[in-house]
């Protein structure tokens, strides 16, 4: 019982500082689970998080699979009830305090800072994780190439998950 009140507490906080989302604080999500808790380790981390973005749906879904590993179906159950109850708490009235607002600017002023935030947050994950999870030249090659592909090219992302998935399957990484 111990695991599943510490897999509700760890991700109940863990909600309130997601802004921008899971994936905006992924290495902290990282941190919790491979080091602090060691519900999981590092190469089940990355597969899970692999599987939650290949997979329709919200991006908590690593949280979704980290609760399932730890304690099967109601593990998963309460980690997923967890990481939403707060955060959409929080929201609800946050955005209506900022829609009684009577100025404005400072209603765009608070959403724009807020986006900003949220894509910073996002970048600077993928740079942690990127650095936790790469293994090997050829892994930090294939990351740098891939940013660079997104950044300067039309290639649509699937393109790129495909010769990931090759990379995988002819042993390249």
């Amino acid at each position: 019982m111990s695991a599943l009140l510490g897999l509700f507490l760890k991700f109940s906080a863990f909600s309130l500082i997601a802004f921008g989302g899971v994936n905006a604080l992924l290495p902290v999500l990282y941190d919790i689970s491979v080091n602090q808790e060691r519900w999981i380790d590092a190469q089940t981390f990355a597969n899970y998080f692999a599987i939650a973005q290949a997979a329709p749906g919200p991006n908590f879904m690593t949280v979704t699979l980290i609760g399932w590993h730890v304690y099967g179906v109601l593990g998963a159950l309460i980690a997923t009830f967890a990481i939403a109850w707060p955060s959409s708490i929080l929201i609800f009235y946050l955005q209506r305090y900022i829609q009684n607002m009577k100025n404005v600017q400072h209603q765009q002023a608070i959403q724009y800072a807020a986006a900003a935030l949220a894509i910073g947050l996002v970048l600077a994950s993928a740079w942690q994780i990127s650095w936790q999870i790469n293994h090997g030249m050829i892994a930090y090659v294939i990351t740098l190439g891939t940013i660079a592909i997104m950044l300067l090219t039309p290639w649509h992302p699937l393109w790129l998950i495909l010769i990931g998935a090759l990379c995988g399957l002819f042993g390249i990484i």
